[in-house]
């Protein structure tokens, strides 16, 4: 058993950032978008810090401009996970791309994910669940009308809600009415702090807006006293390995804190976050763990086990998932 074979559970992935450069610059071509810029050239997304990655990534989702668009986008994404070995991946998913964070809008977008995606698991066993995610450069106010989106179409699909972007603007604090409203719609919750915000980020998330689980989180290893916190509440983080070396926040795999959290009694898992951003996939993230700690099959069922009781998913998908990691085993 290795990590080319093992089945994989992903709860980090953005949906746009998950969009093949190649998908990209077709859906442009056809539309007539110069996207010149977002590109190098050898074709990849260029970008040299995360700013600039924002800005690339805000660029790239200009040619997504339809439910149709969409639909092509998920299969894309989801061709290229069950490729990896991925058979289950909640994804972020914000109406200020789909629709403008108008209701009536948002619903056809997501009518059209959610058909791409069962017909995409009946032809590849990949299951997909959707996060409904606010903006946080987009400020409080437009969260808010975010949020509203999330609890009108909280159900089976739409399993959760989260914050990305931009973790410098303001603070966690200042989203909580739109965790407040999420929560009461019975979605559970995530949001990315501690990458570039430092440990107090990640102290905001929890006591603020008592958030469920933390996209990347590794900064709490800066503060022994936090990764204890993390550890009794049993707080799981969303840790993107690859991606946190692509955007230089670490050196390398090896020098990455996800195996002394893990260690210390915090439950991780992995995830690809923007995978064609950072030129990586979840096989080349298990193989780059494997060859900066020597993990093995133990360990990558660990993880997978973490990610399985982390799943925003309803009882029947946790169970099923359970039983095709059993099979496999």
């Amino acid at each position: 058993m290795s990590w080319k074979t093992f089945p994989k559970l992903e709860l980090h992935l953005h949906i746009e950032g998950a969009a093949p450069p190649k998908f990209i610059r077709g859906l442009a071509q056809e539309k007539s978008i110069n996207l010149d810029r977002v590109f190098d050239e050898r074709g990849a997304y260029a970008y040299r810090d995360f700013p600039e990655f924002l800005k690339v990534y805000e660029a790239a989702t200009q040619v997504l401009k339809t439910p149709r668009d969409y639909q092509r986008l998920t299969r894309a994404v989801l061709e290229n996970c069950a490729e990896n070995g991925v058979i289950y991946a909640e994804t972020f998913i914000s109406p200020d791309f789909c629709g403008g964070r108008d209701l009536g809008a948002w619903r056809e977008y997501l009518h059209a994910i959610q058909e791409i995606a069962a017909e995409v698991e009946a032809e590849l066993g990949i299951i997909l669940r959707g996060i409904v995610t606010c903006i946080r450069h987009f400020g409080p106010e437009k969260a808010k009308e975010t949020a509203i989106c999330a609890a009108e179409t909280a159900g089976d699909w739409i399993v959760g809600f989260g914050m990305g972007g931009d973790e410098t603007i303001l603070r966690q604090g200042d989203y909580a009415w739109a965790f407040d409203c999420a929560r009461e719609a019975g979605l559970r919750l995530t949001t990315h702090a501690g990458e570039w915000g430092g440990p107090d980020a990640i102290r905001q998330a929890i006591d603020d807006l008592r958030v469920d689980r933390i996209g990347h989180g590794v900064r709490a290893i800066e503060d022994p006293r936090l990764v204890d916190i993390l550890a009794e509440r049993e707080i799981v983080l969303e840790i993107c390995p690859g991606s946190n070396v692509a955007l230089g926040l670490y050196r390398n795999f090896a020098a990455h804190p996800i195996a002394r959290l893990r260690d210390a009694g915090v439950k991780v898992t992995v995830s690809t976050d923007d995978p064609p951003f950072f030129h990586t996939t979840m096989g080349r993230e298990y193989e780059e763990l494997e060859r900066a700690f020597g993990w093995g099959a133990e360990d990558f069922a660990a993880l997978n086990d973490t990610a399985l009781g982390a799943a925003f998913c309803d009882p029947a998908t946790r169970e099923s998932l359970k039983k095709r990691l059993e099979t496999y085993a």
